[in-house]
């Protein structure tokens, strides 16, 4: 799938100036595995992520991002952590921040393979033989696999008397 038709729309009024969108990070367990897909962007492994809709809920995204990209059913089972991401600029210019929910998510059925084009790969990866990929999205991927109950947050304080 491609850039959802409501981020068309609003790119054409604001153009590549920076948009605020909200995100869901799909982590998929299965037994001491998790589920990655080689983006076809840039190349980086990566759990399932995808862009909220309007009014969709979060964990529907996430089980319907899992499902276009990568064929398998899976069910989130929690939420791990809400964080923002650095401003990202695509290579059109466009630029994009998103407040991203990340989901701990088990595999229910199917062969994982790349669905919709947005990867090159998919494959499950031993938690101990991970392959190269970014420190905030081992991070996420580290939220998933914690027994805390608990979703972890980012929380920066603001500093007394400045804004």
């Amino acid at each position: 799938m491609g850039t959802p038709d409501f981020i068309l729309a609003l790119r054409r009024k604001v153009g590549n100036d920076p948009l605020w969108l909200s995100s869901v990070t799909a982590v998929v367990v299965r037994d001491e595995q998790v589920l990655l897909a080689k983006r076809a962007d840039n190349g980086e492994w990566t759990p399932v992520t995808g862009i909220i809709d309007p009014g969709e809920e979060p964990a529907d995204t996430a089980a319907r991002e899992i499902l276009e990209e990568t064929g398998i059913l899976a069910v989130p089972q929690r939420l791990v952590m809400v964080h923002v991401t650095d401003l990202v600029t695509y290579d059109n210019g466009d630029q994009t921040q998103y407040l991203d929910l990340v989901f701990r998510c088990g595999w229910q059925s199917g062969v994982p393979h790349p669905a919709d084009g947005e990867n090159t790969a998919v494959d499950w990866f031993p938690l101990n033989a991970l392959p190269p990929m970014s420190d905030d999205i081992r991070k996420r991927i580290a939220a998933a696999l914690s027994s805390e109950q608990a979703a972890q947050y980012v929380f920066s304080p603001p500093s007394p008397g400045g804004t």
